[in-house]
Formats: structure tokens, sequence, C-alpha cells
């Protein structure tokens, strides 16, 4: 949750990152929001079109292997999460800013827009805590953001981890009921279209 001691948290660490670069802001960059918008886009019309094939069985019979229980929640939930991760990328570029530093991107990107968009209260701050749910959803069921660069030197740990790491994702993914699996996925859709919508909105009025 967005609480006074978190804000202030984020006041603090932004600016810090922006002297070190691994945030920069330049005109330049607004030329990469058509970049974000077309992934932003592509990313919220995959989810959709999962979830019509997963509710619909007159859809499922048109591919010859897939059968009638297939169904895709866990990535419709992973393809909502990106596209408000995009659009949040459009939303930034339009204000010329970029975010440089790969480690941590997500997270990284939820701050900086809490910092140039709800602390200057350009965004309500519901949009953002949904935000921020749907990015631990994502990556709760699908693993770590980390670049495979970075991957690659933590590959020894990640095989000590792997045990924990299946158990822990078992707990969502496995366990949990296909009925409890769409509702959610529902949600995250719904709440990535009406971020998207919103975005746009404020997008225009920059």
């Amino acid at each position: 949750m967005l609480d006074e001691k978190r804000l202030k948290e984020i006041e603090k660490k932004v600016p810090i990152m922006k002297n070190d670069r691994e945030i920069v802001k330049d005109d330049k960059n607004k030329d990469l929001v058509k970049f974000y918008i077309d992934n932003a886009l592509t990313s919220l019309n995959t989810a959709r079109i999962l979830s019509e094939v997963s509710a619909k069985i007159s859809l499922k019979k048109n591919f010859d292997f897939i059968d009638d229980s297939f169904e895709t929640h866990l990535w419709i939930i992973n393809s909502s999460y990106y596209s408000m991760f995009y659009t949040s990328g459009a939303l930034l570029a339009k204000i010329g800013i970029k975010i440089k530093s790969e480690i941590v991107i997500h997270k990284k990107t939820f701050e900086v827009l809490v910092y140039y968009f709800y602390l200057t209260k350009r965004i309500a701050k519901h949009y953002l805590e949904e935000f921020e749910e749907a990015q631990k959803e994502s990556q709760g069921l699908l693993g770590a953001e980390e670049p495979a660069t970075v991957m690659q030197k933590k590959a020894l740990e990640l095989v000590t981890k792997y045990d924990f790491e299946i158990e822990k994702r078992s707990t969502f993914t496995y366990n949990m009921g296909v009925k409890a699996k769409a509702s959610k996925s529902e949600t995250s859709l719904m709440r990535a279209l009406e971020f998207y919508n919103e975005c746009l909105k404020i997008m225009d009025k920059l």
C-alpha cells in the first residue's frame, strides 16, 4: 500500500536513481511512446484473446491440438500485467523519462511512476495500487524479472532454490481451482483495460 512512509521513501529514492543515471529525463525519450503503447496494446489484446479461447468451446474447436478443458488463466494474468507495465513505460516516456537500469526494472517503474504522476497529482492512487498488485501476481506466477545476463550469473543460486520456488508457485499455480483462476484472470484483464484507458487520457493532457 502507498502509505505516507512509503511515499517518503520513494520521494527520496527517485532523485538518487536520477543522479545515478538509472533513470534519464530527455525529450528524445518521448519518441518511445509509440513503442510502449504498441506493446501495451499487444499484451492487452493477447490477454483478451486468451480469455475468449479459454471461455468458449466453439473457439477451442478451431484448434485440433487442444481440448475442451484447455484454459489460459495464468497467462491472461501475466499478459494483463505486462500491458500495465508497458502502459506505464509510455506514460513516463511521454514526459521524457526512461529507466536505464534493467535490474528490478518492474519495481523501479512503479516507484518512478509514483514519483512523477502520483506525487504530482496526475493519477489516482488506486490505479497505482492496482498496478503494483498486478505486478506481484505476475511475478509470483512466472518468477523473477531479472534480465537473462543476470539470471545466468545466478544460475547456481537458482538451482539451489528450485525446490522452494516450486513449492511457492504451486500454492497459486497448481492448487487454485479453475473457477478461482478464471475469476482472478477476469479481474486482471478488466484492471489492465481500465489502467490502459486512464493512462491514455492522462497522456492526452500532457
